[in-house]
């Protein structure tokens, strides 16, 4: 809870692919509270009142997830919805002349992501979403500790430069630092 609310803040990728990362320990524990309680939250370095904030919090977003009906796929509402803050975000850097830098990279990156939606079920998914999606398929591989090829890493350095700057942007938009350009009536 206390790591989401700070990576919320700070990176707004980093958020997301934490939240895909807590839905799949929530679903490795089959959404049992007391199993993430005894493996996961008991073992944090916090209080027992922050402990006990933790684990609400676990509680409701099991109760999200059964509600949403991703207990054993798919993402929670919210968080979907952040994906769809950021790739709204995305589309309005691209259409404001103010922000060439930012269009120059998407562009450099669109054939990496071009590449990998042809691997991927889903090919409507938008560009952000399949670049979050490549991130954290990366992730899972690092935390099994399986090889990534060359040409992954090279995807991954693309794709991570976008979504930096686009983090960073998102950063800027929250805090009204960012001038878009207005949309016409």
């Amino acid at each position: 809870m206390f790591i989401a609310q700070q990576k919320r803040k700070e990176n707004i990728a980093e958020y997301v692919l934490y939240m895909w990362q807590l839905e799949d320990l929530i679903r490795a524990y089959k959404l049992d509270i007391e199993s993430i309680a005894e493996n996961v939250i008991n073992k944090m370095a916090y209080g027992e009142e922050q402990k006990a904030q933790i684990r609400d919090w676990y509680e409701s977003l099991i109760e999200m997830m059964r509600l949403e009906g991703v207990q054993e796929k798919g993402h929670l509402q919210m968080v979907k919805n952040t994906v769809s803050d950021v790739t709204d975000l995305h589309y309005a850097l691209l259409k404001s002349p103010k922000y060439p830098g930012y269009s120059a990279l998407f562009y450099q990156t669109l054939p990496v992501i071009g590449a990998f939606r042809q691997r991927q079920d889903n090919p409507d998914a938008e560009d952000i979403e399949l670049c979050f999606v490549f991130l954290y398929g990366v992730l899972m591989l690092r935390l099994q500790k399986k090889e990534i090829s060359q040409d992954t890493q090279i995807a991954l350095t693309q794709i991570s430069k976008l979504l930096a700057l686009l983090s960073h942007n998102y950063k800027l938009y929250l805090n009204n630092e960012l001038e878009l350009d207005e949309p016409e009536v």
